[in-house]
């Protein structure tokens, strides 16, 4: 069976507008840096959770002590744009459920937002963080870091689709 010249074009824009509104979210994280000192999360724990989801290992007490795997810091940069291009493929699928424009800035910076409860309500706690961060030190800093950096993925994201329907006509 093969799939829809529709579905291949939403595949390839979810493709094309995760990656560029994950690149999007990273040079902001870059920019909080180099301006303010703001640390970024350390992509390398992300791939040492996926590697030992992989081993059968899904809940940590604390991801930091979890024993380092051997190319943690590739999966965890590809487990994080693969993240990206998956919400902006549940943004562009939900867009066109409810026949809203992709090009709604607040619906993309909303949906941007909303993808926080990810990281809050499953990655933070598998990483024995708690729930929104709630076991570490300066646990609202922590959650005002998350929550930026899921808005920004949602300017990202609006401004992604922006340029692909400027360039694509």
């Amino acid at each position: 069976m093969y799939l829809e010249e529709g579905m291949l074009q939403m595949i390839g824009l979810s493709i094309i507008a995760g990656l560029g509104a994950t690149v999007f979210m990273d040079i902001w994280s870059e920019c909080l840096k180099r301006i303010f000192g703001v640390q970024s999360l350390n992509y390398g724990l992300v791939g040492r959770w996926v590697l030992h989801c992989l081993q059968g290992k899904v809940l940590h007490r604390n991801i930091m002590s979890a024993k380092p795997k051997n190319l943690e810091g590739v999966v965890g940069w590809i487990a994080h744009y693969l993240i990206g291009v998956l919400f902006a493929l549940s943004f562009i699928f939900l867009s066109h459920m409810v026949s809203s424009s992709l090009l709604n800035p607040w619906l993309a910076i909303l949906f941007g937002t909303l993808t926080v409860c990810f990281p809050f309500f499953v990655m933070q706690p598998c990483f024995g963080m708690g729930i929104a961060a709630s076991k570490v030190p300066k646990a609202n800093i922590a959650r005002l870091k998350s929550l930026g950096a899921h808005v920004s993925f949602g300017v990202g994201l609006y401004l992604t689709l922006l340029c692909i329907s400027i360039f694509y006509k």
